[in-house]
């Protein structure tokens, strides 16, 4: 079985309108929101093998809650920050593993999201976790199949 999480990073402060992008921390409902989604995903969700994040702090942040929770590690992938879907997908390809999370931004986020659910998640609000399953045992398989189920969940 194929399975791939995706969570958009949690809410980021925008307080320092100076601080580069790719700098910008989670803020108050962010920091309560990452772990609060990642005890509910450890507690009722498949366990990843591999947790997949962009580079950018509230990615980074957001991960680390969710691989406390899951007590899997996450591996930072530069590549990740600002990627599209097609490059969202392809992350968790060649990862080599059947169960991946991925942690990024949106707008790929939520384009994967939209396309692997046929349009059944409009988009893909801050923390919110979709995951999606395939009766596959290769990738190759998966990514050729629409997906044998889906969920989403959002913090609010």
């Amino acid at each position: 079985m194929i399975r791939l999480a995706l969570v958009r990073h949690a809410k980021s402060d925008w307080d320092d309108p100076l601080l580069d992008d790719h700098d910008r921390p989670l803020n108050e409902r962010g920091r309560a929101d990452a772990p609060r989604m990642a005890q509910w995903y450890a507690e009722s969700v498949f366990r990843p093998d591999v947790i997949l994040s962009s580079t950018a702090l509230r990615a980074r942040t957001t991960a680390h809650a969710f691989a406390a929770a899951t007590g899997v590690a996450v591996t930072l992938q530069e590549r990740l920050y600002g990627a599209g879907a097609a490059l969202l997908r392809t992350a968790a390809v060649e990862s080599g593993v059947d169960s991946v999370m991925i942690v990024a931004h949106d707008p790929g986020m939520s384009m994967l999201a939209a396309h692997l659910s046929d349009d059944g998640i409009a988009h893909m609000p801050t923390c919110a976790v979709a995951t999606f399953t395939w009766d596959a045992d290769d990738w190759d398989v998966a990514t050729a199949l629409d997906p044998a189920d889906w969920t989403f969940d959002a913090p609010r």
